[in-house]
C-alpha cells in the first residue's frame, strides 16, 4: 500500500458530472454531481475496494489525494 492514493478527476461538461479518470486504485469508478459529492463518496469506495482485494493494513491512516481538472473554452468574437 502507498503511502498516499492519487485519485484524478475530471468534468464531463456533456453528462454534467465529476468521474474519476484514474486512481491508485484499480476499479474505483464513481461519478458525482459535484466534485463535492464524489470526494464524499471516496473513503466508502476506496475501502470497499482494497478490503475485497485484501489489500488493507488493520488501523493505517492512508491520506487521499483528489486531484481535479476542468476546462472550458471562449470565443473571441468575430472581427
Amino acid at each position: 500500500m502507498s503511502n498516499v492514493i492519487v485519485v484524478k478527476a475530471v468534468r464531463d461538461a456533456d453528462a454534467g458530472v465529476w468521474l474519476v479518470e484514474s486512481s491508485d486504485v484499480p476499479g474505483l469508478r464513481l461519478e458525482g454531481e459535484t466534485l463535492e459529492e464524489l470526494a464524499e463518496k471516496l473513503p466508502g469506495a476506496i475501502l470497499d475496494l482494497l478490503e475485497a482485494g485484501g489489500e488493507l493494513d488493520d488501523g493505517v491512516d492512508v491520506p487521499v489525494e483528489l486531484i481535479a481538472h476542468a476546462s472550458t473554452r471562449i470565443r473571441s468574437p468575430a472581427a
